[in-house]
């Protein structure tokens, strides 16, 4: 797939407050994209219109395949997303879990739950329930059920909160060994190990 997404003069306002105006630019399939910017900048935001799960004040979205318009009812199958906001089922067990996210979006080169909780490095804590893991432990399992799903772009968002040292060094290695070949955004606050992969950047905070 040859996924594109423009933002054609976008703006998002909250209440009486401009979160950025007329933002245009186009990710383009393959990209590494770093979204940076300070706290309460507009990087989630950026990136939450980006997946179309925020509809923009003025402006448009435009997902493409090629040439191809994608339906907004479909764009949710072409993509994958991970950051601090999102919640987990948390009276499931991982295994679960991951059994739950598999009917829905399949897994790269269908992975089996036994080879993604392995991936993750979870498996002493397979049948232990979400709602009794550590904020590191969540974080990596977000990531690594967004990463690994069988979806053309990732969107991730501030993909190191709550990560000490060995667990961002399983994040850069997963990202290498999984997710290159895929369109990827990272918003960040300027955290080096979150985006070093990536290629080009983007100041949200210059549209103000």
């Amino acid at each position: 797939m040859q996924i594109s997404i423009s933002l054609n003069k976008v703006s998002k306002k909250y209440i009486n407050e401009w979160i950025f105006k007329d933002l245009s630019y186009t990710i383009n399939s393959g990209d590494k994209l770093v979204v940076l910017g300070s706290n309460g900048s507009g990087k989630s935001t950026f990136l939450q219109l980006a997946a179309s799960y925020l509809i923009p004040t003025k402006g448009e979205i435009a997902w493409q395949n090629g040439s191809e318009r994608i339906a907004d009812d479909e764009i949710y199958k072409k993509l994958s997303m991970a950051s601090p906001y999102m919640e987990l089922i948390e009276d499931f067990t991982l295994t679960e879990l991951v059994e739950h996210q598999m009917v829905f979006k399949p897994f790269i080169n269908d992975l089996s739950a036994r080879e993604v909780i392995i991936a993750l490095q979870l498996e002493q804590h397979a049948d232990k329930f979400i709602k009794n893991y550590s904020s590191g432990m969540r974080q990596r399992v977000k990531l690594g059920l967004a990463i690994l799903a069988d979806c053309p772009v990732l969107l991730l968002d501030e993909p190191c909160t709550n990560l000490d040292a060995k667990a961002i060094e399983w994040y850069q290695n997963i990202i290498k060994q999984y997710a290159l070949d895929k369109t990827i955004v990272v918003c960040s606050n300027t955290v080096k190990e979150e985006y070093s992969f990536c290629t080009t950047s983007l100041e949200v905070e210059k549209f103000k």
